[in-house]
């Protein structure tokens, strides 16, 4: 991984065009193509980002990353007027992430039962995978329509921003471009519900000792 700290300037063009003024910033590339652009400020999420795969090209004073997008092409410019810091760290092979025991157990089971959580629903693949990281649980409604689903033993606002930033990456895929997201945990904070109805994401409670028994699973449904 390489970062740099440098003060600069940033365009994005692609699907839309964005326009970062010269500032301090700290510069994430990634071994696996990622680039990411932070702010000293406004949490973890980056200012810009892009995804691999990418073309990473630098010249005087000026990083290019490119990357095709259906017909068209994304392009991030990053303009360097003073680098601060430049140093790489050899990261080596990452350990995947585990889940802890009920999220796992959750996953199991609505995966042998996505009905539970929509009526008609039913599984394409567990852990299908982003340029973001896996979602637990890709899913097809009644009508054939993407469903991506997060699952979670406690949502919270977190666990909304990890679902739309999957959904955003999904959605760059013009056949997925309509895919909804549902996030199902055994509790979901009011603050994280709230959210997640702003965003057009449909929450449900479950009862995992509920789903595993003979009952059908009581639901609470927050409405998007």
């Amino acid at each position: 991984m390489r970062l740099l700290v440098a003060r600069c300037e940033v365009t994005y063009t692609g699907r839309l065009n964005a326009y970062l003024p010269e500032s301090t910033r700290l510069l994430m590339l990634k071994a696996d193509g990622s680039v990411l652009v932070h702010a000293d400020a406004g949490g973890y999420k980056p200012l810009n980002w892009m995804t691999p795969p990418t073309v990473v090209e630098e010249g005087d004073d000026v990083i290019v990353v490119r990357k095709r997008a259906g017909k068209s092409e994304d392009r991030l410019e990053i303009r360097l007027h003073e680098v601060l810091s430049d140093v790489e760290h050899e990261m080596g092979e990452a350990a995947a992430l585990e889940k802890d025991g009920v999220e796992r157990d959750l996953q199991e089971a609505l995966a042998a039962r996505p009905d539970t959580l929509a009526a008609g629903l039913r599984l394409d693949r567990r852990e299908w995978p982003t340029d973001l990281g896996p979602v637990d649980l890709m899913c097809r409604d009644e009508d054939g329509g993407w469903v991506a689903v997060e699952i979670k033993r406690v949502a919270t606002i977190d666990a909304v921003e990890q679902l739309t930033r999957y959904l955003d990456c999904i959605r760059v895929d013009r056949s997925r471009a309509a895919c909804a997201g549902i996030l199902a945990a055994t509790e979901i904070k009011p603050q994280a519900a709230t959210l997640a109805a702003s965003r057009g994401i449909r929450c449900v409670e479950v009862d995992l000792a509920l789903l595993r028994g003979d009952r059908e699973p009581e639901l609470t449904l927050f409405a998007a």
